[in-house]
Formats: C-alpha cells, structure tokens, sequence
C-alpha cells in the first residue's frame, strides 16, 4: 500500500498515513457517536489518527480506538454544551435525519442545511 504523509497541527509532527483512505463520512455529514450521547457535523477528516500521544493514550485501553482507520473533526453538541470533538470512524454513525446540529461555530465553515446535510461555504473551498 502506498503511503503518504501530512502535518497535523494537533499532533504537532508528520504523520504517516494511507495514501488512499476510506472515509465513510464527508465534510458536512451530520453524525452520532456510537457510544456517547452527542453528535455534531464533520468539518475536517484526518486519514488516520494525526492527534496527540497524550489525547490517544487517555483512552481507555479496552476501548482505544486503531490508528489506521479516519479520525473525524466535529461540531459536536451535547444536552449540556457545544464544542468541538475528534472522533474514530468506528464510533461514528450517520444522522442525517436527526435534523441541524446546534453549534455555535457553524456560520463561520457553513451555508445551509439541506438533505441532511450541510454546504462549506465557498470561501471554505479550494
């Protein structure tokens, strides 16, 4: 498999990572944890995980995610609060259909919310 690699300004270094990576998710999917109660929209997708040792290794061993699967950059809203979350492919699940997410944040990356969905703002795109 060919391999590239990317800086993540979270891990703060140059991480390895698959040169083609399956992302279920695409930015602007509305989506849940699988486990935690929360959910929120996809604003950035890291191919593998491209955090912090000290974020990954606070993670309970039995449930510590794999490195080599898509990590994703959440909106992420609560009962209780908005703020922002980074979340294996393995606990995420689709929710489209749960309607918009309440997150403060949103104006700034997005447009509207449509089909589930919501539009990057064209200043966001390349």
């Amino acid at each position: 498999m060919e391999r590239a690699t990317f800086f993540s300004p979270q891990a703060g270094k140059t991480v390895d990572a698959p040169q083609r990576a399956q992302a279920r998710f695409g930015i602007g999917d509305v989506v849940r944890h699988r486990v935690f109660d929360f959910r929120g929209v996809v604003f950035d997708i890291d191919p593998v995980f491209a955090n912090s040792e000290e974020w990954y290794e606070s993670i309970p061993k039995e449930v510590r995610p794999h490195r080599e699967q898509p990590f994703y950059h959440l909106l992420a809203e609560n009962g209780d609060s908005s703020y922002v979350a980074y979340v294996s492919q393995q606990n995420l699940l689709a929710d489209g259909d749960g309607g918009p997410v309440d997150h403060p944040s949103l104006d700034e990356l997005f447009e509207d919310f449509r089909n589930g969905r919501y539009r990057l703002r064209r200043s966001m795109t390349h």
